[in-house]
């Protein structure tokens, strides 16, 4: 077997880790997915590593590189399992995590709870010193203040230490200062300097990445080092990434540095993936649709672009109220996430009515079928007992579901205390969790500008195909596409995402007044930067992309616009201006030439040229379509309310050019697809499903 082949992909999700394994000389893919396992998730790694060794023998000595996603950084977060972590900042704002914005996310609710900070009060110290914001010093640090504050901190047993000053993106010798002393008073304790995590105006999002980061640093750093280590030990001499929020990949070393920058490293792959095949198909809208064991996530693809964002929320106290979390200032993609997954609990709520989600058994217990002692029917439950998942073929026949189990875990639940029947309450829990994905995936679309109407559903994750054609049917979707190996998207999107690493540094000074020339400097000590982080994942040609963050002057919130690369100090000032209209009337409706406007943020993305995958073609043959197809079993149908005989094929043997009218199951091991019999299916050279909806 040649050298360094092959790429792994490998995501860890609630309740299944995903591998995909690409031989880039054939273009051939291998599929693999265990359950996880919480306590250590580096277990499942490895285990699937070796179940794919039984299937393609010798492989991970020829591996180039592993990228992985994982979900330990927020689930930290969300559990409150990090690290004890102190906070130093300047005197008068040790209360800034509390104070946040100082606006209320449920005016009217009285009793509207908010999310309590990552460090205690008690482990939240200050500093007497001074920078004003424009970075002159109005009071100095005093060092022996400085020391005696970071041995308090010690002496109370914290493990990791957050420093945010204020106005230390304009001067940060203060953190600086700091950190060295740090350093000279324990040796190797992990320090985040705000300069280093986020030097970005704001002061509540700034204290609050910059903390979050340190809350998880030793936790992800020695998760980090235990994979490696472990990878190591299993005969993996190549490169290691991890998937970044934003939905570039980066080294492991600069993960371990900033783990604030991962926390949504897993559900961003899938939409890079779906971004990747937005642009293969050119469709101008697309509405990716990733549904796990635990959770769905979504995001419409405008053009073969996601959004990107600068900041979002984690660990909300109401799970899908905005303003009741944690917020963190990083670039991410723009997410939507809905507790629903295969794994979400149904359950009769204290009005007496029905409720899905958002509580998940995850991967342990997990659904009452996967016979691992849930006693809770979740949506897998309720999939099986439709007819819509065979109980002989889940993971392709290698975990076995029980049916009964689940049929008397509905009717002791579910049907029973509501008083419906045993059909009423599996339909129920079915289609009440399509509804409550509609609800969310048309206000995320409308404010994006798209049309529910128009766009096109990818469907991705375990769960995803089985309840698309129900999603899109509701969306009014026309199409819905499932690419193959739809059940382990994530890990698949991968080998699609750049290289890459975003950095920013806030300066504001008004457009007509700015020095072009010291801008120049700080787009140049940015790219440097970058430049440093992308040779630790094994780059040479880096190339950079400019922006800027310009507001009117006054204004809240800003507009961001691309400049051209090379000397900042050689583009006008017009240009700028030009730029900004342009792009804030076509955001807004109208602009305001006669308002000056002001410089915010500076902005580079370093990235390394893209090492795309070639999708493998899927073969033409002119055989019969009945040589795919398993049987028929009957499931249940939306459309009549009653159990029809719906064909099942096997999506392995399907063929480009085969065409089929629905009902219809299409199995392949890691996920199943359902299609109602209003709907045709198609499948393209890729072996892509097309599933054209009758209009409504």
């Amino acid at each position: 077997m040649s050298q360094k082949r092959f790429r792994l992909g490998c995501d860890i999700g609630g309740t299944f880790t995903d591998f995909v394994l690409l031989d880039d000389q054939t273009g051939e893919l291998t599929i693999n997915k265990c359950l996880t396992t919480p306590k250590d998730p580096s277990d499942a790694v490895v285990q699937g590593i070796q179940e794919l060794e039984g299937r393609v023998p010798g492989f991970v000595g020829g591996l180039d590189e592993v990228i992985h996603g994982t979900t330990l950084v927020i689930n930290a977060i969300i559990e409150r399992k990090g690290a004890r972590t102190g906070l130093i900042t300047t005197k008068g704002f040790r209360d800034v995590l509390e104070l946040g914005r100082e606006i209320r996310y449920a005016p009217y609710d009285t009793f509207a709870e908010f999310p309590t900070p990552l460090i205690p009060r008690r482990y939240r110290l200050e500093v007497d010193e001074r920078v004003r914001s424009d970075g002159t010093v109005l009071r100095p640090l005093d060092a022996e203040e400085g020391r005696t504050v970071i041995r308090r901190l010690l002496d109370a047993g914290v493990e990791s230490i957050a420093i945010c000053l204020l106005n230390s993106f304009e001067n940060p010798r203060h953190e600086q200062m700091l950190k060295a002393l740090v350093l000279e008073e324990a040796p190797g304790l992990p320090v985040s300097i705000s300069y280093d995590v986020l030097p970005q105006i704001r002061e509540y999002e700034r204290t609050s990445t910059t903390v979050t980061n340190a809350y998880v640093k030793p936790l992800t750093g020695r998760y980090l080092s235990r994979l490696s280590g472990r990878l190591k030990d299993i005969g993996f001499d190549g490169k290691l990434f991890i998937m970044l929020s934003s939905g570039g990949i980066t080294s492991v070393e600069t993960a371990a540095e900033f783990p604030v920058r991962i926390i949504e490293s897993g559900p961003t792959a899938a939409v890079i993936s779906g971004q990747y095949y937005g642009r293969l198909f050119n469709l101008p809208e697309m509405f990716c649709f990733d549904m796990g064991g635990t959770t769905a996530k979504s995001c419409l693809i405008q053009g073969g672009v996601a959004g990107v964002v600068p900041t979002f929320e984690v660990g909300r106290v109401q799970r899908f109220m905005k303003g009741s979390g944690l917020t963190i200032q990083v670039p991410v993609v723009d997410l939507m996430e809905i507790g629903a997954g295969g794994g979400s609990i149904a359950k009769v709520s204290r009005m007496g009515t029905l409720q899905v989600g958002p509580e998940s058994s995850s991967a342990d217990p997990g659904p009452i079928c996967y016979g691992r002692g849930g006693t809770d029917p979740c949506v897998t439950d309720a999939d099986l007992l439709l007819g819509y998942l065979d109980a002989d073929y889940f993971l392709g026949g290698e975990m076995k579901l029980d049916l009964e189990a689940a049929r008397r875990g509905v009717e002791e639940k579910i049907a029973g205390p509501l008083g419906v029947s045993f059909l009423q309450a599996v339909w129920g829990i079915h289609d009440l969790i399509n509804e409550t994905m509609a609800a969310a995936a048309k206000t995320h679309i409308a404010e994006k500008g798209g049309n529910p109407n128009v766009v096109t559903v990818a469907a991705f994750g375990g769960a995803g195909p089985v309840h698309a054609y129900g999603l899109a049917k509701k969306l009014g979707a026309p199409r819905l596409i499932v690419p193959p190996n739809a059940g382990v998207g994530s890990a698949l999107g991968f080998f699609t995402a750049p290289r890459a690493f975003d950095l920013v540094r806030s300066h504001k000074v008004a457009l007509e007044q700015a020095d072009f020339a010291s801008l120049e400097a700080i787009f140049r000590e940015m790219e440097t930067e970058g430049a440093r982080t992308l040779q630790k994942a094994g780059g040479e040609t880096i190339s950079f992309q400019r922006s800027v963050d310009v507001r009117f002057v006054g204004q809240g919130s800003e507009t961001n616009v691309l400049v051209p690369g090379g000397d900042f100090a050689e583009v006008e000032k017009e240009f700028i201006r030009a730029a900004f209209d342009e792009i804030y009337e076509r955001l807004y409706g109208r602009t305001y030439k006669d308002s000056p406007v002001e410089f915010i943020n500076f902005k580079v993305r370093a990235s390394l040229p893209e090492r795309l995958l070639q999708l493998p073609k899927c073969p033409r043959t002119g055989g019969s379509l009945a040589d795919a197809v398993k049987g028929k079993r009957p499931a249940f149908s939306g459309i009549t309310r009653d159990f029809i005989p719906y064909t099942v094929y096997d999506r392995y043997r399907l063929f480009a050019g085969a065409e089929f009218e629905g009902p219809a199951i299409i199995e392949e091991r890691e996920s199943t697809l359902i299609v109602g019999e209003d709907a045709r299916v198609k499948i393209d050279e890729y072996g892509f499903l097309w599933i054209d909806m009758e209009e409504v």
